[in-house]
């Protein structure tokens, strides 16, 4: 068993983060079967589309909001990775416009290579990022895993008649990106190379809380985050759920410091370029390379939200169009 002191824990994961996610055309063409066969009630929010969380009207202004995310890591330290881990699971609770109340901790662990210790420091980063979104953490599962895998399933509340939606986009709203890309090559320099990006930990290990704030209170109904399907993935399930085409202006979206260069350098996780196969197909490209459409559909851990509607302080980089030809146009 390794000891604690130098434990490169992305050593011991084939991916990290969310560029491990299954790809995308393979897990909705997984998924397809369970769409549900009837209208539902209660249920405002499933799997039809592909938002960020379930939602359950619980009564006539409260709706309770589900989801569960968890990952390999995409960092070495043990307590970073906690924090990564469940910013991001928080993530989905404000994605849909709700509030966390409680979570449960979702953890694999190597036990015969890996020590306790570190698993427990893993654990102490999401408590400490819970506390400070006020969200309550009582206790979860475990199980011992070849590879160190660690999550939150989380639970919160929302009013279900201001949610923010996959599928309430409308032509005409502009695009706005609350986080800068460039975490998934970023990642896979760190895991290569053991050197660490202090920008690119302070980006996933900020909440999203105060975009989903500013978002409900300026009335928008639209949003999703940015997470292992890249900018363009997660666009290309917005606009598509939506019924409209979007257009991104590829000069205006901001970058991490250092991403373009790990890009340049190689450092390309497998995820990025499964998220581009994806969409490709859906893409007038115009004028870009395949090094910038791999940026733009680079797989991100942790990534900000992106809102149809304006919002202080974050970059549009884009619009909502009608339906053309093409759901994803860049320009």
């Amino acid at each position: 068993m390794a000891t604690a002191a130098g434990v490169r824990l992305t050593q011991y994961a084939h991916g990290g983060g969310c560029a491990c996610k299954i790809p995308p055309g393979e897990l909705e063409e997984t998924v397809s079967s369970l769409m549900p066969e009837g209208p539902a009630t209660d249920l405002i929010v499933g799997v039809e589309h592909g938002d960020d969380g379930a939602v359950v009207r619980v009564g006539p202004r409260m709706a309770v909001v589900v989801t569960a995310d968890f990952f390999t890591p995409v960092v070495d330290d043990a307590y970073t990775f906690g924090r990564i881990a469940a910013t991001n699971a928080l993530s989905d609770i404000y994605a849909m416009g709700g509030e966390p109340l409680v979570a449960l901790n979702l953890l694999g662990w190597p036990r015969d290579t890996l020590p306790a210790e570190l698993a427990a420091e893993v654990l102490r980063g999401g408590l400490d990022v819970a506390r400070a979104a006020s969200c309550h953490v009582a206790g979860g599962h475990s199980i011992d895993d070849p590879e160190p895998k660690y999550g939150m399933a989380v639970t919160g509340v929302a009013d279900p008649d201001t949610l923010l939606r996959i599928d309430a986009g409308k032509p005409g709203l502009p695009l706005s990106l609350t986080k800068p890309l460039g975490l998934g090559v970023l990642g896979a320099w760190h895991k290569a190379t053991g050197e660490v990006s202090d920008a690119a930990i302070a980006v996933m290990t900020t909440l999203n809380a105060p975009a989903s704030r500013q978002a409900l209170a300026a009335g928008i109904t639209c949003a999703t985050d940015v997470t292992g399907f890249g900018l363009l993935g997660h666009l290309y399930k917005l606009a598509r759920a939506s019924g409209v085409s979007a257009v991104i202006d590829h000069a205006a979206v901001p970058y991490i410091e250092g991403a373009r260069a790990a890009a340049a350098a190689g450092y390309m996780p497998g995820g990025s370029r499964r998220n581009l196969d994806w969409v490709r197909a859906h893409t007038d490209a115009g004028p870009l390379g395949e090094d910038e459409l791999l940026l733009l559909a680079d797989a991100q851990t942790s990534g900000g939200l992106l809102v149809a509607g304006e919002l202080p302080g974050a970059p549009v980089i884009g619009e909502l169009i009608p339906r053309d030809d093409s759901v994803l146009i860049l320009r």
